[in-house]
């Protein structure tokens, strides 16, 4: 395993990873992460049957079951521990403990099956935790505009929508910084109660 140095001056931070199964997580997670992925993955078997939609992916021969976990250090002072969430429904349990601590939250989106991100879009805006909308670039999916899936979920004109390809360091990277920047500003924004 490789193992990045610490720095004690530094602050870290947590940012969760969602959206529906075979987003893009998994690979999201492990193509930014600067050490080797901790993966809870299982072999798709007959228990998705009926259960989950695999016909849009089908060359995939396994699912996260708890977690992903991945870290990567954005500058010198601020570490983002990576938390991926399961995409099946049967493991949604999971949602609610791994947000805990998170300050923000990446929902990747698939525009072959748009009716899979409404789930986590819903869930985060209840939560009242900071989220944008990545749109995964899949080779064989429609290319369709950022204005075009807000208006498709129905998403708030704040909430930053995004593309990114889970597969790309670089682009994975961008959209942990523009959640990081996001949820700060949500979090700065907030008034204080007395």
């Amino acid at each position: 395993m490789d193992y990045a140095p610490s720095n004690r001056n530094s602050a870290s931070t947590k940012i969760v990873v969602a959206g529906g199964f075979g987003v893009g997580k998994t690979t999201f997670v492990g193509a930014v992460s600067e050490i080797d992925p901790l993966r809870t993955e299982a072999l798709v078997t007959q228990e998705s049957e009926g259960q989950d939609d695999i016909s849009k992916v089908q060359s995939k021969h396994t699912t996260t079951v708890a977690m992903d976990f991945g870290r990567i250090t954005l500058a010198e002072n601020l570490v983002l521990y990576l938390f991926g969430t399961p995409g099946q429904r049967r493991f949604w349990f999971m949602w609610d403990d791994l947000v805990k601590g998170a300050i923000g939250a990446v929902v990747l989106v698939d525009t072959r099956r748009l009716d899979d991100s409404f789930a986590a879009v819903d869930y985060f805006e209840a939560k009242g935790l900071p989220f944008i909308v990545a749109i995964n670039q899949f080779d064989d999916a429609g290319q369709f505009g950022p204005d075009e899936i807000r208006e498709a979920l129905a998403i708030p004109s704040h909430i930053p929508v995004i593309t990114v390809d889970a597969r790309d360091r670089e682009s994975a990277k961008h959209a942990l910084v523009r959640i990081t920047e996001f949820a700060l500003t949500q979090l700065t924004s907030v008034p204080a109660t007395a």
